[in-house]
């Protein structure tokens, strides 16, 4: 702009007045000489001319920079929303102006991304995820780590903030042989102190690094279970067994083998769990197997038990309960083998829930990030190969004896069995009220809720 009045300065008639008016327009306090018919005092007219176009300019700018420094005073009184935290509360500075001085940002405790490694007996609590007012497994693992100063106690109120994520989330009474959680962790721990303050019934393996990204829920391939159960309940209704004496015969477990097989596949479990339709995409499951390992008699008994093993991607609320219900079922004849392939088609059933106590959360497999990671120098493997037998005896000592002697002080299956006849098997009628719905749930909390 500046350049351009230039120009029109130099293109004015000077004998005409045109440097008078220019002057009067941009500089009204300065003093306008008489037009002389000479070009001598062109220079000076234009030197006069420049300096009060520059000053207009300079003042335009001063009053632009003013007034942004006015607004961003105002922004900087406005406190800002750190979104980085989720529901941080607002903090006060310290009262102390030293302890704001001294400050040093190095003395913080340095966390990275890990995975617990951890075991349970669930039988007298109710489930894994932390519920407020009730006794819960994260709730004992949570109350340890901060006591240990694992976690701060900001991240015990809300532990989203150090991003705590459970692989499964098992229900009522459920066991785990193996659980994994995800949380961010100071890099020195001391687990066997750790386990010193947490009840006998839950214990941790170990503690693994994992990538910054890492979560125990999505990353995890596929999830194994296990229902331990005594060998009585494959019996026929009709037959009259002692649960004490009882031993399968070779063609039952061969019935019950033929039966699991039904499951395997990706099929449609609407009618395995609630609040689920058939036109549900998150309804249909992929189970790798489904087996009956070999029969066996606990030390200290006389009773027979069995022990049938899926693996699966993932499972919903009462899925395998339902389909342990159903298999006992079929394999006491008390339905067909085709009520289980009906059972996966539109058509709504209503199908038998086993007792929760012999289900166990065996081992979470992480192939895929073992195959990127487990071999790259900075991070474990997530095989737990290394604490296969803390384990199988934590197995063996808190969780197989626990449903043990739980199943024959309580015979929560021989009662179950006794009412199995009252069932129907039969499609349900459409103007039959259904079970209640509730909210719909998103797809994070339909999953694993075994």
């Amino acid at each position: 702009m500046l350049t351009f009045l230039r120009r029109a300065v130099v293109s004015v008639d000077f004998n005409r007045g045109g440097v008078s008016k220019l002057l009067r327009r941009y500089a009204p306090s300065a003093v306008v000489p008489e037009t002389k018919p000479a070009s001598a005092g062109a220079a000076t007219f234009l030197a006069q001319m420049a300096e009060a176009v520059e000053q207009k300019i300079s003042d335009g700018k001063a009053r632009h920079e003013e007034r942004h420094r006015q607004k961003r005073q105002q922004q900087d009184g406005k406190v800002r929303y750190n979104g980085m935290v989720k529901k941080r509360k607002w903090e006060d500075p310290p009262e102390d102006p030293e302890a704001v001085r001294n400050f040093d940002p190095a003395s913080r405790v340095k966390k990275r991304k890990c995975v617990i490694v951890m075991g349970y007996s669930g039988v007298n609590y109710l489930g894994m995820q932390r519920n407020p007012g009730t006794k819960t497994i994260e709730e004992e693992l949570l109350v340890a780590m901060r006591k240990h100063d694992w976690i701060s106690e900001e991240a015990f109120n809300q532990p989203q903030q150090i991003q705590f994520q459970r692989a499964a989330r098992t229900d009522k009474g459920v066991s785990a042989a193996t659980q994994v959680v995800s949380i961010k962790l100071p890099e020195t721990l001391d687990i066997d102190a750790l386990n010193k303050d947490l009840p006998e019934q839950i214990r941790v393996f170990a503690v693994k690094r994992v990538t910054k990204g890492f979560n125990s829920k999505s990353n995890c391939d596929a999830r194994t279970y296990t229902y331990t159960l005594p060998t009585m309940a494959f019996a026929l209704q009709e037959d009259k067994v002692d649960k004490e004496s009882y031993r399968v015969p070779e063609e039952r477990l061969k019935v019950v083998s033929e039966t699991l097989k039904l499951f395997e596949g990706t099929k449609n479990f609407h009618n395995f769990t609630s609040r689920k339709e058939f036109i549900d995409p998150s309804s249909k499951r992929f189970i790798m197997s489904f087996e009956c390992e070999a029969p066996f008699i606990p030390e200290g008994t006389t009773v027979e038990f069995a022990t049938l093993k899926i693996k699966g991607q993932s499972f919903m609320l009462h899925q395998i309960r339902k389909m342990v219900g159903l298999t006992l079922a079929v394999v006491r004849g008390l339905t067909p083998a085709e009520t289980i392939v009906k059972a996966f088609e539109e058509q709504r059933y209503g199908i038998p829930t086993a007792p929760g106590l012999g289900l166990v959360l065996n081992r979470i497999h992480y192939e895929k990030y073992n195959v990127r990671y487990g071999e790259d120098g900075c991070h474990e493997a997530l095989d737990f190969q290394k604490e296969e037998e803390q384990i199988q005896e934590f197995f063996r000592k808190h969780i197989a004896a626990t449903i043990v002697d739980t199943e024959l002080k309580t015979a929560s299956m021989f009662e179950w069995l006794e009412t199995l006849p009252l069932h129907s098997y039969e499609p349900r009628d459409e103007n039959e009220v259904r079970e209640w719905k509730g909210k719909p749930k998103n797809n994070d909390d339909d999953d694993d809720d075994e």
